[in-house]
């Protein structure tokens, strides 16, 4: 994401650690609040801060944010306990914590890399690296294999079916993806150990994928295959899908998984849907865990400007390339208008901080009286706006990505394109963002004499004399709508249930009893996952790993990069949080 040159606010929080009674000197707070604008990008997309000193007294605060972002307790198994304890105890040995690695090094190794614009399968040979890690599956988790049913869609997508004993039950559907992304061989020799070498150092397991997102399907199958072992049936049924191609949109493998999911158990058939997404991490003295309910939409605009060609020693005024340029000057210099909506998910986020000690206390009461209160709410978000990862991810983004026009340096261009990518507000829609960019530039086409289509439709008038074309169109594929947001209100009962287990498995790895723990807040996820093909499954959709991604401040590490690894007492953790969801929705009163 590119850097920004807006002067931070010195009341907004840097990635620092938490006041120890000292106070800052104003140059100070400025130094920190620099370093830490831009650190939580990479927090799953989920956009939340600490700071680096406390304003006022939190606890003075506490009554009144009791309606504020309501916590809930944390849900441990009932009926279910014995075994949830057994089973924690189990987590806790450092037997099973080598069984852990073994399991998810040896998931690594196997390097199941996608890349864009493969060929189908059967017909490109790079897809046949994904039959070897099926076979791994196999050999490495041989209950749930010989329990489960297993149905292969277009080769290499997996469904496991876990049957329940009471066929009335709407299942709970777990996601997670196969494939990871490619590794850039020159990048190769900066990685502390080889990508694919699992490597396991006493702390970290090493590689791509160790992170996102084979932990999250090692960690599944890790706790289903620990249930079976200690003779666990299900009431409610447990569908695990898993693609292959997430990395590259999903085409080969979520796209036809999910009519074959739609077909098992019907449209709105199962009862909540989690996959891979945002984690905790420390924020504003608290820890705060951030289940997406929600992804943007996505379209990628192509601006296509044709003219005359000939010898570039008799020029125009304007090439296709300087038109194009300046069309482009003007998309940056118009970014989308911003405004932070009262019961958008990104206004929860916002009112969740005031359940931590180390927000600044203008902004605290700010946050409260917005709801009721327009100045407070233009206040509040004035103040949260000074940081531009939170901006954009409220708002609808432009960013420029792909230019090209010429093809020899005495030769007058006949072309000039460029694809803009935009990543689309929860509160827009693709046609709203179709029809900016296309009012954005009628000015210009008509100063360049540019006969005017954008996205099918003519907008200049058709028999009017013109020096050349602009064309908007949808380059590669159409856009995307922003995913339907999931309830959570006080009724939406899969929210309050995944947040229970997000807090009881937090606690259970710490030894922890108390609800003040962490803080569960609404997220959004400015990528896109697999579920942007599962939204006719179930209206509950989350995306979370409960992976500890960004306490103090702390960037996932290597996400995307080199040197992904993950700690393994994380990848423990994230096998007794799945453990926990399982039994939880077995024994819950959801349809």
């Amino acid at each position: 994401m590119s850097a920004t040159n807006e002067k931070p606010n010195e009341f907004l929080p840097g990635v620092l650690p938490p006041p120890t009674g000292r106070t800052l000197s104003s140059g100070g707070r400025i130094v920190a609040l620099r370093t830490g604008l831009v650190v939580l990008a990479v927090f799953a997309s989920t956009f939340l801060w600490r700071a680096p000193y406390g304003i006022g007294p939190y606890y003075s605060h506490q009554k009144f944010n009791a309606d504020i972002c309501p916590q809930v307790s944390e849900l441990i198994p009932k009926s279910n306990g014995a075994l949830w304890r057994t089973l924690g105890d189990t987590y806790e040995t450092d037997a099973f914590k080598m069984r852990a690695v073994d399991w998810l090094a040896g998931a690594v190794r196997i390097p199941t890399e996608s890349y864009d614009q493969m060929d189908p399968v059967g017909t490109d040979p790079r897809w046949e690296k994904f039959g070897v890690f099926h076979d791994y599956l196999l050999k490495a988790f041989p209950l749930v294999h010989a329990s489960l049913e297993v149905t292969k869609v277009n080769t290499y997508g997996l469904i496991y079916v876990w049957k329940g004993t009471s066929s009335s039950l709407k299942p709970l559907l777990l996601a997670a993806h196969q494939d990871v992304v490619p590794v850039e061989e020159t990048t190769i020799d900066q990685w502390q150990y080889p990508p694919f070498s699992g490597y396991f150092d006493g702390e970290r397991v090493w590689g791509r994928g160790s992170q996102d997102d084979k932990s999250g399907l090692i960690g599944i199958l890790s706790a289903m295959e620990n249930m079976l072992e200690n003779k666990f049936q299900p009431t409610r049924t447990v569908v695990l899908a898993s693609g292959f191609d997430e990395e590259t949109s999903g085409l080969h493998g979520a796209q036809m998984l999910a009519p074959v999911l739609l077909e098992m158990f019907g449209e709105n058939g199962y009862a909540m849907l989690v996959d891979e997404g945002s984690g905790y991490g420390e924020q504003f003295g608290r820890v705060i865990a951030t289940p997406g309910v929600s992804e943007k939409g996505y379209l990628d605009v192509m601006i296509n400007v044709a003219s005359p060609g000939g010898h570039s020693s008799l020029p125009p005024l304007h090439t296709s390339i300087g038109i194009l340029a300046d069309l482009l000057v003007n998309i940056e210099k118009n970014p989308f208008e911003v405004h932070l909506e009262r019961g958008s998910s990104t206004y929860k986020i916002a009112q969740c901080l005031v359940h931590t000690p180390d927000l600044p206390a203008s902004l605290r009461r700010d946050i409260i009286h917005a709801e009721h209160n327009e100045l407070a709410l233009r206040r509040a978000e004035h103040e949260l706006f000074k940081n531009p990862m939170f901006k954009n991810l409220v708002g609808t983004t432009q960013a420029i990505d792909l230019i090209h026009g010429g093809v020899k340096v005495n030769a007058l261009p006949e072309q000039a394109w460029a694809v803009v990518n935009h990543r689309i507000s929860t509160q827009s829609s693709v046609g709203a963002t179709k029809r900016r960019d296309t009012e954005l530039l009628i000015s210009l086409a008509s100063q360049f004499n540019l006969s005017y289509t954008a996205f099918g439709a003519r907008i200049t008038d058709t028999d009017a004399p013109a020096f050349g074309t602009l064309t908007l169109s949808e380059a590669y594929t159409h856009g995307l709508e922003p995913a339907p947001v999931s309830p959570t209100g006080d009724d939406a009962v899969p929210y309050q249930l995944l947040s229970g287990t997000i807090r009881a498995a937090y606690n259970s790895h710490r030894g922890l009893s108390n609800d003040d723990s962490l803080i569960i807040s609404p997220g959004i996820m400015s990528g896109n996952t697999d579920t942007r093909y599962y939204w006719k499954l179930t209206e509950h959709i989350f995306r979370y790993g409960h992976t500890d991604g960004a306490r103090g401040g702390s960037i996932i590490s290597g996400v995307h990069t080199v040197n992904e690894a993950i700690k393994i007492s994380n990848f423990v953790e994230m096998i007794r949080f799945f453990t926990t969801l399982i039994l939880n929705v077995d024994e819950s009163e959801l349809p």
